[in-house]
């Protein structure tokens, strides 16, 4: 065993003991000890148990500790403290800057339990609220966070976008290639990018590997006509050259999974390619243009082959954003300041207000004197900027039981409700799915809002039986959300279509924290684009009159 892994161990053991309030004395006992251990230049494991007591700043206890740990690869202090400390609080120690004081502050003080709700925190501005955060540091947090997730090479579509579109604006202007597109999982709209694809008609020559290296980009290999690189931002780019006549098939089979290929071959039956746009390729297989997002072998030749491909909704198809966080509770922007970002900025005819319910304490939770309160501001500002209207919302925190935080006397005062779970993740599925069946059947619930609680590349959601919950969500005219935010996009796109065949209704909801998070209604258009969605299945896709119909509508109950 190497001195680093026996002063990294040294290191853990003593952030636990602070964590855990243990004696101050002892704690940087055992801290001095992994630096000193650190920097030995001799190997302690060659030692004997006596040779490591007598070595300068370490001592018996220490000694002990260290010859545990060289003899059994493990140390029984340490592993009563690792059972006391969920696993996702020890991830968070390897984040530069986090010290056990401000752990424990997001640990115990905010309810945070992993790095993934932590990222999503950052977002929401959580930390800077808390005692020793502060917004410069809520920032380092992030970017040390989203480096730990780029050095896993896998990447969020929204997180490489600038630097995708900045490659190929550079694959433009430097290399002059005749076409130029990306193709594989980012033309698809995926949300989690593994290797960023590109397609060029240009002649492959030793100039272009030049060009590439002058880019920073680290050459992995050249096979034919195509290289492969890797970037300093640690997403790895395959740049792939085609003849002109070969596009149209080219574009098709780099875009499409391979599954999606090796139907559309079967169809096609040899037939002859060259020269052939895309949508001339389909009609060659007897099919309408199958738009890249649904290229993943699903439903799609199904759709197509029975002329029912949807129509796929655009970003500019929305007429109101709903689901979204003010200053009434964790938002960085007032009320009024969100409002006329939608109005003035965005064009929008609505804003849907949903601040966090009593519930969420961490999220300074309305009380009901507090909803009172603003739903007097909300008629002020309707008033203020009509016709432009704020609905009021909430988002209702769903119990464990699946009962929603708030009387019915409350919930009837609402425009509509956003009911989602934020806490207690970790139930089987039998009982999570009917958690949520509970609070869908609730009358005053609306929305049921970003149903897994998935944090992509950080948290699984939990468990649910997507099919009962959709199907519970038809019985009781309940619209399912595809959270927006590009660490969720939850509702998953391939729930969609269910959700869609079965007449449910989505809404692309932002969950906006500030005026800038409306920006991310681009990202759950394109993965609701991804799962077939149409402006018709679309909730605000609806013009201000329809909407305001649909809520007076729900909240007429038996």
């Amino acid at each position: 065993m190497e001195n680093k892994t026996i002063a990294r161990t040294l290191r853990l053991l003593s952030q636990l003991m602070e964590l855990h309030d243990e004696n101050p004395f002892k704690v940087r006992s055992v801290a001095n000890a992994a630096f000193t251990v650190d920097k030995l230049p001799f190997s302690l494991a060659s030692k004997s148990l006596n040779e490591i007591e007598q070595v300068d700043g370490l001592g018996k206890s220490i000694a002990s500790k260290i010859w545990e740990l060289i003899n059994h690869n493990n140390i029984s202090e340490l592993a009563d403290l690792l059972l006391k400390t969920p696993s996702g609080i020890v991830e968070m120690m390897k984040i530069k800057g986090l010290g056990p004081k401000k752990i424990l502050t997001i640990w115990k003080d905010l309810g945070i339990e992993s790095v993934g709700e932590l990222y999503y925190a950052c977002n929401e501005n959580r930390l800077i609220e808390a005692k020793g955060f502060g917004l410069k540091t809520q920032e380092e947090i992030k970017r040390t966070i989203e480096f730990n997730m780029a050095s896993d090479g896998r990447f969020l579509y929204a997180n490489l976008e600038n630097f995708a579109e900045s490659l190929i604006d550079q694959i433009k202007n430097e290399l002059e290639p005749e076409f130029v597109c990306f193709t594989g999982q980012f033309r698809r709209r995926c949300e989690i990018i593994d290797v960023l694809e590109l397609l060029l008609v240009k002649n492959f020559d030793d100039t272009v590997l030049v060009k590439l290296e002058n880019w920073n980009l680290e050459i992995i290999h050249v096979l034919d006509n195509q290289i492969s690189c890797r970037a300093q931002e640690g997403i790895v780019v395959n740049l792939n050259f085609v003849k002109k006549s070969d596009l149209g098939w080219e574009l098709i089979a780099q875009t499409g999974n391979q599954e999606h290929q090796d139907v559309l071959k079967s169809l096609l039956n040899e037939a002859d390619l060259s020269g052939k746009s895309e949508s001339e390729i389909y009609e060659l297989a007897g099919l309408p243009f199958i738009e890249p997002e649904l290229r993943e072998g699903r439903d799609e030749f199904k759709l197509a082959k029975e002329n029912s491909l949807p129509k796929l909704i655009q970003y500019a198809d929305l007429k109101g954003s709903l689901h979204n966080h003010s200053t009434w509770s964790d938002g960085i922007h007032t009320l009024e300041e969100m409002a006329l970002f939608c109005k003035n900025e965005l064009k929008l005819e609505y804003l849907g207000i949903c601040d966090h319910s009593k519930s969420a304490f961490y999220a300074n939770g309305l009380s009901e004197s507090r909803v009172s309160a603003q739903h007097r501001e909300i008629e002020e500002l309707n008033k203020k900027l009509f016709p432009f209207r704020i609905f009021k919302g909430i988002e209702s925190d769903i119990l464990s039981d699946g009962s929603l935080d708030y009387s019915n006397d409350v919930l009837s005062t609402f425009d509509f409700v956003v009911a989602s779970v934020h806490s207690i993740l970790n139930m089987k599925e039998e009982k999570a799915t009917q958690r949520l069946i509970t609070a869908i059947e609730n009358p005053y619930t609306t929305i049921l809002g970003h149903p897994t609680g998935r944090l992509l590349l950080s948290r699984s959601g939990y468990p649910i039986d997507h099919k009962k919950i959709i199907d519970a969500c038809l019985a009781n005219q309940v619209i399912i959300e595809i959270n927006a935010n590009p660490l969720r996009l939850d509702l998953d796109w391939r729930w969609h279509q269910y959700a869609i065949s079965k007449g449910v209704l989505l809404a692309i909801n932002p969950d906006a924290h500030r005026k800038e998070g409306f920006n991310d209604m681009k990202y759950g258009t394109l993965i609701a684009r991804k799962g077939g969605l149409s402006k018709e299945s679309c909730l605000n896709a609806m013009s201000l009159e329809e909407i305001s119909i649909l809520f007076e509508k729900k909240k007429i109950k038996p």
